[in-house]
Parts: C-alpha cells; structure tokens; sequence
C-alpha cells in the first residue's frame, strides 16, 4: 500500500504554491514553476502531482546523479524503498516496478522511451526539471513532447521549472502557459573575492581558499570545480585539513554519491562538479569555494566525439553556487576571480544546442521524421551548418537514406544510446570481432585513456581494481548485453573496432624509420617517442591532438592494424581511379588506389585518356605558364602585332597577355595539345600558327595593313616595325629616309611610328613621331654633329629634295 496520499511532506518553500501548481497543470494542461534551489520543486511537486493524477508522473532530469538522488529523496519521504511508489531509469541502471507512480529519468533516456512511444500512453504529466540549464538532451525532449502533444496526446501535461527567470519563453513555448513563483526562504550569503597570485594555478588558489574558508567560517564547504581532474588535483593538496574531504561527480558510484548527499560525522570540505549546483542539495554547507570555471560540451576533435571544454562560469550560475552557502544560515560565497571581472562575466550559460557536435540529434530528429528539425517548436533551434555536419555524418554511417530517413540500421544505433559513431563500432564491432571485445574498446572510447596504446589500456583496466576500471567494466557489461547475440571471437582485434568509430583515423606510416603517420583524412600525426606503436606500418587512430604551430598532430590513442584490416573497415573510404594530372612538372598517368588520402597501390597507364591528358598539360600550362612553351621570333612578334591591335583598336582584335593566353587554351592551342603526352612534348609546338587562330575573322585580311611586319622607306628597303614597347618604333638609317615627308601611320592611321633616324653607327641620332617638325628644326642640329664624324655620308643642307641612299657620298671623278 503506498503512503503517496498520507504522508505529510516538509514545510520547504514549494508547498505554499503545490495546489496552485497542481490545479493549473490540471486545468491548463501546462505550467512554468520558478522557483530557486532548495525550495524543494524537485521533490514534492513530482509527489504532489501523483496524488491529483490518475496516471505516472514522469520527471526528467539533465543528469544521472540528479535523478537517482531525487528518487531516493522522495521515496526517503514516503517511507518506502526506491522502486515502489517512486522510481528511476538512467543509462544502465532501473528501479521501477508495477506500482511505480512517479519515475525520475534522465532526459536522455526519455527521448528514446518517446521515439518508441511517442503517445506516452501511461503517463499524466512530464515535469521538466531544471529546464534554465538548456542541457542538449532536454532541448530535444521539450521539442519532441510538444509535437506529441500537438499532433497525438493533447491531454498530455507539461509541467518545466526553473531555478532562474526564464519563465516568459517557457510560457510562451508551452502556449502561454501560466507561470507559478515558489519564494525561496534563504539566508544572506556574504560574497569574497579571492583571485589567484600572479602564476598561481587555479587549483593551488582554490586549496589556499578553502584553508581560509575554514579558519573563517563554521559548517561544510561546498567547493565548485569543473572537472574530475581538478577535483583530484585540489584533493592532494588539502591532506593536511582537520576536516574530511570528500568528492562528488557523476562517475561515483551510486553508494559514494548517497554518502555525500547524507550529512557527514564531522565537517566536511565537498569537492564536486556542477551537479551540486541546482539538481543536488548537500547538508551542512554554511561555505562555498567557487573556481568560476564550468565544464561545457564542445566537438572534442582529439576524439572526433562530443566533448568538454572548461569555460568561465556565467554570473546566474556563479549566483546560483553562492546560494548554496545560505541554503541553512548566513554564508560566505569566495569567488576565485577578481571582483572587476565579474561585470564580463556572459550573463547565462550558452545553450548546448548552438556549441555542442549534433550527429546525435541529428538521429534522434531523422527518427522523428523531421531529419532537418523543421516543424518543431524549439527554444533555441539548432544550428544549420552543425546540424548538416551531423546529417553527412550520419550518412557516412549509413544510418540514414539520401531522403535523411533513418534506415533498420540507424535505428537500432539510435536504440543503444550512443553516439552515432560508437554505435556503429559497437554493433558493427560485435559482428566482426565479438560482443565481448567490441564491448570493452566501446566503453574505452567513450571515457578516453591515460595510454597511448589501446591494447595496453585495455589489459590495464581488465586486471586493475581501481574505481575507473570498475566503472569501465560497468559499462562493459551494459554494452555487451546490447548485442549479447553475437558470439565472444577466439581472435579479438581491438584495432577493427576503432576502425569502425573512425576510419578516416586509419593510418599509415610514412616511408623510412618516421614516426609520422598519414591519416585517411589527410592529417599528418607523430607516434610519441616510448608509445610502443612506432614500429607498426598501420594504426588505428582513436584519439589526436594538433596543436597551433606544429607541423603534425600528436596520436594520444590507437592501436596496431593492418591493411588488410583498414581496407575492410574503411571500405567506404576506398577507391580506385585513373589519375592523369600535371605532378612534378610533367604528366603523370597512372592508376590509384586510395584510402581516403592513403596511397595503397598505383601502376603506370599505358594507354591513358587522351582528353584527360589534355587536360593535365593545360592545368601545367596554367601552373607553370607558357614559358612551357616554345615562343621562336615569328611567335614573339605575331602576339606583339596582336597586342598593338588589341590596345590601339579594341574588339574583335583579342588581348594576348599571359592571363588571357591561359583562359583561352583550347580556342588557339587546343589541336597542338591533342598531340602532347609530357612536358618534352610541348618543345614541338607551333605556337605562331596556334595564334593564328585567334585572329578574328573578317577583320584577319587585313591583318599586315593594320599592323604591317614591314614598311617600306624612301630607298625602297622594308624596315621590320618594333611592336615590343607600347609604341611602334621603325628604326632606320637616317639617310634613307631623304624626301620622306610624312610620319607613317598604322591601325587605320591612328597610330604615329615612332622613328628613331640612326647614325652610320646604327645609334639612335634622332628620334620623333613628327618627320616634317625634325626636318624644320631638328635636322641642322644633327647635321652639324654628325658630319664631321661621318664624312663619308651625305648630310645634305636641304634634305627633303635629297636622293635617299643606303650607302656613302659618291666621289666626284
């Protein structure tokens, strides 16, 4: 018989507004509850609702610690065993039973209870716990429920609280829902500033801190730091403590975790994580030691997985953390950071739908039917280019269709709670090398190790009794009953399934004694010196880090493969293809087969495609440029005539700058090039008749009028025109051009030659554009300098009624 309608709950702020609650979820069908931490929302409104409503109340939680310490906590109130009236479901561990009225659950787990039932058939009302902490999971799970609502249970109740004012977007979400306000009764909390020394790590201040905490101050401390590696840190330093320390995190074991959550023989300094900072209530804390550091999901590119990044905290959560000291008394809050760095503290934690990797949600939203999200009332609506990265992820695994519908396989990845990439070496892994071993390098890849070589990791974690290897073989178990169908192999090959995982991390050394390996993804990383792996040929890569600055990444997990191995398990990533391209400075034909961007084999073609070769010249033509080319007198000067054109007349005579030459290959070299099979071949190319093509027709008859190779001069010689320069220049021996009157022209006599009258040397003694102007008044000058230096040629006075000559002076007989 449960005790749910006689027990008599607390007196904690929450119970002046249970009935309001209640009535307005009954009524309404959704509410928004405010209320702070320690009010007790958590768990007496879950009760109270149980006791209104005919079916299960269901309370979500964002983590697995929350939940189980939530459920024990009312069950603690009913007088009754967890199990019975009040239950919980987290990842790998359930107590529930028949008679189960309220069940707490993570709210990852109600994600997937929702894609296989999505009416939530035996269930009143869905209570949203700490909704302000915009946890991924939970995100999802408030879009999905209220498209369920929508489209399938309408008499389905929603019910989202929060321990800060966020309650007009809750409100407006759950359609103008009514928002209920539990007043906390707390304590006035004093706050201290005390940032580190100059150089001093964060964890050597917090220690210094906590000391003074002590001396200071009566009761527990509560300190916040944001990892399990600061944790351990912090805890060497305070051996010395008249108090006892102990750690709380969601990797403790659960009877570790209810020993902190119960009030301690004597004082106690609490080391935790940021589960301590709304879901948990610990007793006894009259002090908190924040570090002002946070732990928030991020791409973990080192793993290729969703992971963490340390993060200043936000001035809500700081606020919330200082709360926890005034929960029974007046406390003290130290913040370890400066008080003028406060004010730049972001003002709320960034929601982990717009920072955290998506293939996950991705899933969950292609099992949903709505692979892109559309449709779905969001709070914060994901990402397009994060959400499309984990749609071609999930592809890449065959998890979906081209229609981004997950296929029988993307649904049973989705079933086992990982992330899509795990779950596929998991299943795919229990296939080829067993259940067992798939199992245990699963679990490993989801923690992270302390090793480089993963066999080495795994034989320390099967012989070791300490708490990581326990955990590590909890999940063993869990994993490996999730595909207990496939047998134990007698030859397990930890290798193929981190292959599986990540195969564009398989990875082969390059030629020579280097410890430098190619990545199928075409990164470069370097075997550390005493890892053990540095003598094998192929490795399968788990973990890499690439630090700024450095030529190569690091491998920080893998372990030893083979090419046979990595071609069956990145099958996907292989090809074979004829390649022909410009390599080296010539062509290169040749057929390829690759993994990813791993060469395995190639041989010569001997007979290549002639259009793909043709293609490979020109892309060396554009590489390297036409001094590839032969370019003899007759080329050099045709191109220059045809630049004049160009410049002087415009359309239709073509530009001929190297750019231009290059855009235009196949209109004026295209033939020549059906002949080129390497670069020794482009020596007989004949570049004047290819640029003969690009004369424009009709305009091409009149070509060598326009811009005529030759002209002719008073003594009837055929002078060649220098079209090098950006004027034509006609270079003639002064004397032959006697008579000459006129400056000639070209381009339709829109352009002046520029002549430049040579002495008898050959030397410029003269030069103009203007003949009748240099006859006029240019003339004397030159005569007069040059005749005594060159008597033997004729400087007549008058040279315009002179015979022009080629020669000297006759001699008078």
């Amino acid at each position: 018989m449960s005790n749910l309608d006689s027990v008599v709950l607390p007196d904690l702020p929450v119970r002046a507004v249970l009935d309001d609650v209640c009535a307005t979820v009954a009524d309404r069908g959704s509410a928004v509850l405010v209320a702070p931490p320690g009010t007790g929302k958590t768990t007496l409104v879950p009760l109270a609702l149980a006791r209104h409503l005919p079916r299960k109340v269901v309370v979500a939680e964002p983590r697995r610690l929350a939940a189980r310490a939530a459920a024990a906590r009312m069950a603690q109130l009913l007088g009754e065993p967890v199990g019975h009236t009040v239950g919980y479901s987290v990842r790998g561990d359930r107590k529930v039973s028949p008679r189960t009225r309220v069940e707490v659950v993570t709210s990852g787990l109600l994600v997937r209870r929702l894609q296989n039932d999505p009416e939530l058939s035996d269930t009143s009302v869905v209570m949203l716990d700490e909704c302000h902490e915009r946890h991924l999971d939970a995100d999802l799970l408030l879009a999905l429920l209220l498209d369920a609502r929508a489209g399938l249970r309408d008499d389905l109740r929603l019910l989202a609280t929060s321990a800060t004012v966020a309650s007009e977007r809750l409100a407006s979400l759950l359609g103008a829902a009514p928002v209920v306000t539990a007043r906390a009764r707390t304590h006035p909390v004093d706050i201290v500033h005390r940032p580190p020394d100059r150089g001093e790590r964060i964890e050597a201040c917090v220690a210094r801190t906590v000391h003074t905490a002590l001396e200071e101050n009566d009761g527990d401390v509560l300190v916040f730091l944001p990892g399990v590696a600061e944790i351990h840190r912090v805890e060497s330093l305070l051996g010395d403590l008249d108090a006892d320390v102990v750690v709380l995190h969601g990797r403790l074991p659960a009877k570790r975790q209810d020993t902190v959550l119960a009030p301690g023989p004597r004082r106690r300094v609490v080391l935790s994580t940021a589960v301590a900072e709304s879901s948990l209530t610990v007793p006894g804390v009259r002090v908190v030691v924040d570090s002002g550091l946070a732990r928030v999901p991020r791409v973990d590119h080192r793993r290729g997985l969703p992971g963490l990044a340390t993060v200043r905290v936000s001035r809500a959560v700081a606020d919330q953390r200082a709360g926890r000291a005034g929960r029974e008394a007046r406390g003290v809050a130290y913040r370890c950071w400066p008080r003028s760095e406060h004010a730049s503290l972001p003002a709320y934690p960034e929601p982990e739908i717009r920072t955290a990797e998506l293939s996950r949600l991705a899933l969950e939203l292609a099992c949903w039917s709505t692979p892109d999200g559309s449709g779905l009332t969001w709070w914060d609506p994901p990402p397009e280019g994060a959400l499309a990265a984990g749609r071609e992820l999930l592809a890449t695994l065959a998890a979906v269709d081209s229609d981004g519908r997950p296929t029988a396989r993307g649904r049973r990845m989705a079933s086992v709670g990982l992330h899509p990439r795990l779950a596929r070496a998991l299943l795919d892994g229990a296939e080829e090398v067993g259940a067992r071993t798939a199992a245990e390098v699963v679990a490993l890849l989801d923690t992270g190790s302390t090793r480089t070589d993963l066999d080495a990791e795994l034989t320390h974690l099967r012989r070791s009794d300490d708490a990581a290897a326990r955990r590590w073989r909890r999940e063993v178990a869990r994993l490996r009953a999730l595909v207990a169908d496939h047998d134990d192999h007698h030859t397990p090959d930890p290798a193929a399934v981190v292959a599986l995982a990540h195969p564009e991390r398989l990875a082969r050394r390059r030629p020579g004694n280097s410890p430098v390996y190619l990545l199928a993804g075409g990164t470069a990383v370097e075997v550390p010196p005493g890892s053990g792996l540095g003598d094998s040929e192929w490795l399968a890569v788990a973990e890499a880090t690439r630090e700024p600055g450095h030529a190569h990444g690091v491998v920080r997990l893998a372990a030893v493969a083979d090419e046979r191995l990595a071609t069956r398990a990145g099958a996907a990533l292989v090809t074979e293809t004829d390649e022909i391209a410009w390599t080296d400075g010539d062509v290169v034909s040749r057929r390829v087969r690759r993994l990813g961007a791993i060469t395995l084999s190639e041989r010569a073609l001997s007979n290549p495609d002639p259009a793909a070769v043709r293609a490979a010249v020109a892309e060396g033509l554009r590489r390297e440029g036409l001094r590839l080319l032969p370019w003899p007198d007759e080329a050099t000067r045709l191109r220059q005539r045809l630049d004049f054109l160009h410049r002087h007349l415009g359309a239709p005579w073509p530009a001929v700058t190297d750019d231009e030459l290059l855009a235009r290959l196949d209109d004026w070299l295209g033939p020549e090039l059906d002949t080129v099979r390497r670069r020794a071949d482009l020596a007989t190319v004949d570049t004047a008749a290819a640029l003969r093509r690009l004369l424009p027709w009709p305009q091409a008859a009149r070509f060598d009028e326009l811009a005529p190779e030759r002209l002719r001069v008073p003594t009837g010689s055929r002078v060649k025109v220098d079209y090098s320069g950006t004027e034509p220049v006609l270079a003639v021996k002064l004397q032959e051009t006697f008579g000459w009157r006129e400056t000639p022209t070209l381009a339709d006599g829109t352009v002046r030659v520029v002549l430049h009258l040579l002495s008898p040397a050959g030397r410029p003694a003269a030069v103009t554009s203007d003949l009748e102007s240099f006859w006029r008044n240019g003339y004397a000058a030159v005569r007069a300098e040059l005749r005594g230096r060159y008597p033997k040629h004729p400087w007549p006075a008058d040279p315009l009624t002179a015979e022009p000559t080629k020669g000297t002076a006759r001699r008078r007989s």
